[in-house]
């Protein structure tokens, strides 16, 4: 195995709620129109992420992590697949209002991980919102009430978000992004999404867009969500900051003025984003460049890196 930065080139996808701004402000390069998300780092069966430079360009980054599945470490090689799975998505309009199971239910039912996530805001417009559970305990009985008389919005909890909000989104909460919010999206490797509620808009096909409420209602947690975003203090200047551990990833952010020595340990890879600037990574005396936009799939194996310039990354692993 070659252990060398990856640079990734993402699946896309078009979602009729997609607008333009990830062509615009992150570099993607697509006719498709309009463009919702970016699967960033994805061995999904739906869209696996490609290498784009060295001796693996070419290989899907799925093809690579199962050819050499130390790649990923040891940490994700106890995961019965490739773990998670790093969206940018675009909501021009609002998403509609869904659930994720847990993974119980979802290999039971759907055959894959089910989804816990987590949301880093990256841009909004002022007074943006979304939702983010229920504003007080909810029963079963009353959740198929409101959904019956089209008054599920009653319910919500929904939170006015601002850039560099932190979201943690467990299995089984009932969320939505809402409009004129760009979000960098670390998840389960997962693409099962129950949906409840969606504004009655039209597919593109012409006809009510499907829910799947029987199954939302199954797995959904019915608690009130009193929280709203997390609040991070400053990153310090080339300096590394945790933003969160759980049992499916770990999420930092760093700011880089000059330059960060940093390594993996052979217990994971990292995915390194560029959401703010430009820089440099150097590894074994080779440079690799990057934008804002551009993302590195970087081999549990690789050990000892940095990162130089002016820019914001978001590094995930498990």
């Amino acid at each position: 195995m070659n252990s060398y930065p990856m640079r990734l080139r993402p699946a896309f996808k078009d979602n009729l709620w997609g607008g333009d701004r990830l062509k615009k402000d992150y570099h993607k390069q697509t006719d498709m129109t309009p463009l919702a998300e970016s699967w960033e780092l994805s061995c999904h069966k739906d869209g696996s992420s490609f290498i784009e430079n060295g001796p693996y360009a070419g290989m899907s980054l799925a093809d690579y992590v199962k050819t050499f599945p130390e790649a990923a470490g040891t940490r994700a090689q106890a995961f019965p697949a490739f773990p998670i799975l790093f969206k940018l998505i675009d909501a021009k309009d609002n998403l509609s209002v869904q659930v994720h199971p847990d993974d119980a239910y979802a290999l039971r039912v759907e055959g894959e991980y089910g989804k816990t996530e987590m949301w880093v805001v990256l841009d909004c417009q002022p007074g943006a919102k979304l939702v983010y559970g229920f504003r007080k305990p909810v029963t079963k009985e009353e959740f198929r009430a409101h959904i019956q008389e089209n008054t599920l919005m009653e319910l919500v909890n929904e939170v006015e978000v601002h850039k560099g909000d932190v979201f943690f989104i467990q299995s089984g909460t009932l969320h939505a992004i809402g409009k004129g919010i760009v979000i960098a999206e670390i998840q389960q490797n997962s693409d099962t999404t129950f949906r409840v509620y969606d504004y009655n808009r039209l597919g593109a096909d012409g006809k009510p867009r499907q829910l799947h409420l029987e199954r939302a209602a199954e797995v959904m947690n019915y608690a009130p969500m009193y929280r709203a975003a997390d609040t991070l203090p400053p990153c310090p200047p080339d300096g590394v900051q945790e933003v969160l551990t759980c049992e499916y990833f770990r999420v930092r952010r760093a700011e880089v003025e000059t330059r960060i020595p940093l390594a993996t340990d052979g217990e994971s890879f990292t995915h390194l984003m560029c959401v703010r600037g430009e820089g440099n990574i150097v590894c074994g005396g080779k440079v690799y460049p990057f934008r804002q936009g551009d993302s590195y799939f970087l081999p549990a194996a690789l050990g000892e890196y940095a990162v130089e310039g002016d820019g914001s990354l978001v590094l995930s692993g498990v």
